[in-house]
């Protein structure tokens, strides 16, 4: 894998943002920075989602009148598998360069702990035994790892130890409570 790409990652990771967007942006923020060429998923007045292949985000309203909430954002990381050109936007290849088919949980760690960012293995009994999660507390980002293979499970064309997403944010009340849940 490039160091580009890597950077991409462990810029994510460490900041809780893409390209300096926060989960917490307007819909019209994203769009200035990532650019206009998204697919919109809409759930009626109350949920929005913008998909860049590669990073999408979500809001949600209470209201058609309402302004947009941000939810979370995701980084897609499995569809890089699949090895299409479109799953990185223009705006993210001229910042970062190409991007591997895979990224290697280990080798991502590795780099973030020698920065001093660490991740924290956290329970996840909705995606076990598949996948593993794993938290940067400080920018409440969380990181899927293929942990098994299971069939109509997990991706086959996916690796045990590849990353399948980033997410943020997962706030440390939710992993506490997860923690609660595995201790019971």
């Amino acid at each position: 894998m490039t160091p580009h790409s890597l950077a991409f990652y462990m810029d994510a990771v460490t900041t809780g943002t893409v390209l300096g967007l926060r989960h917490t942006d307007s819909p019209e923020r994203v769009a200035e920075v990532l650019g206009p060429d998204f697919g919109e998923n809409r759930s009626g007045h109350s949920s929005l989602g913008y998909s860049y292949a590669l990073p999408e985000f979500f809001w949600d309203r209470d209201s058609a009148q309402a302004p947009w909430s941000g939810h979370h954002f995701t980084l897609q990381v499995h569809r890089l598998a699949y090895r299409k050109n479109k799953v990185v936007d223009e705006v993210l290849r001229a910042r970062y360069g190409r991007f591997a088919p895979r990224l290697r949980f280990e080798k991502l760690r590795r780099l973030l702990e020698r920065r001093g960012v660490p991740l924290l293995d956290i329970p996840d009994a909705a995606n076990a035994p598949y996948y593993r999660t794993f938290w940067q507390p400080d920018s409440e980002v969380a990181v899927s790892v293929i942990n098994c293979h299971g069939e109509y499970s997990t991706p086959s064309n996916l690796r045990v130890g590849d990353v399948y997403n980033i997410q943020a944010p997962l706030p440390a009340d939710v992993v506490a409570w997860r923690r609660e849940q595995a201790a019971a």
